[in-house]
């Protein structure tokens, strides 16, 4: 039945092909698709180009969802508050006979629409407090001696989940990451198709060097000179826009700051790469091998396996 559309994600590392897939699944797909953003930067107005946003033209040839409906100083949205839009899109969607595809983006969003949220123990606030006033680098070091799993997988620019982590590490005295038991279950839910799209670290690498450059040229720099005084904490964590941040009070060069964002978002890739080894132990997934490939093969491939694993 055209309602019972099953839900298409895409995964994979960052500047690794998913938004051109995604676009081109909405429009190859029978009946047509649509786009939801899992992504927890892309979220904010105006910061447009340090998030690798899809473009105004990449918008119009496909609906998207979820981005551009928070202020960049909102910090009150959550992976709750995304899950709860993000259900609510599917279920539109499907009722219009469309495809919904999901596109992360932030694999803890993925995470929470494939097996719920991990409800932990309720949070001391005095302690909150403590470990809010310390330096993410501060925070990082603490988790890994609790959880060195954790530690790898929560970026370190996340105080949330940095803080969280901690807090469920200390009040259970047990690893977080071995408490989310929805990682244990062998399916995800039953109406999701995972497509991830893996690359090789040293053609990754290239491709993220390759676009830094890009949002340069683009006019990053001016972007977060713009911004900057609108900022939250949330948004001002933003990978890229901290550094430049940096750079713009004069804590270091904009070399310095440009040499940075390359270093910390190949880190980020290489966590994403963490994530999506859990994503691979499904065993309904269906991994595509980018290599020396391009997006009409990606196209290609997905086609194949939704329309074999749909039917």
């Amino acid at each position: 039945m055209k309602h019972m559309r099953p839900i298409v994600l895409i995964l994979g590392p960052t500047a690794g092909g998913k938004t051109t897939l995604s676009i081109s699944l909405a429009n190859e797909l029978p009946g047509g698709g649509e786009c939801i953003i899992a992504d927890s930067m892309q979220i904010y107005r105006g910061m447009d180009i340090g998030t690798a946003k899809p473009t105004n033209d990449e918008q119009s040839q496909a609906v998207h969802h979820l981005i551009d409906i928070a202020d960049p100083n909102d910090d009150g949205f959550t992976v709750e508050t995304w899950l709860a839009k993000a259900e609510h899109c599917i279920e539109d969607i499907r009722e219009r006979g469309k495809w919904p595809i999901v596109v992360g983006g932030t694999n803890l969003y993925m995470q929470s629409l494939l097996f719920g949220l991990f409800d932990g123990p309720d949070c001391d606030q005095e302690n909150r407090e403590i470990l809010n006033s310390l330096s993410n680098p501060e925070l990082q070091v603490r988790l890994h001696a609790l959880d060195p799993e954790a530690a790898e997988r929560i970026h370190i620019n996340d105080t949330r989940r940095l803080v969280r982590a901690i807090e469920v590490c200390e009040a259970t005295g047990e690893p977080l990451s071995s408490l989310q038991s929805q990682w244990g279950k062998p399916m995800p839910r039953e109406d999701a198709l995972l497509i991830g799209l893996t690359w090789p670290v040293k053609t990754i690498n290239r491709r993220i060097n390759s676009r830094v450059r890009t949002m340069f040229d683009d006019g990053l720099l001016e972007e977060v000179t713009a911004l900057q005084d609108q900022l939250g904490k949330q948004a001002s964590e933003a990978l890229g826009y901290k550094q430049l941040l940096t750079y713009l009070r004069g804590e270091c060069t904009l070399d310095e700051a440009k040499e940075r964002i390359k270093v910390l978002t190949r880190r980020y890739a290489k966590q994403q790469r963490t994530w999506l080894r859990r994503f691979q132990a499904i065993p309904s997934a269906h991994f595509i091998d980018m290599d020396n490939k391009g997006a009409q093969y990606a196209l290609e491939q997905s086609l194949t396996y939704i329309s074999s694993a749909a039917t």
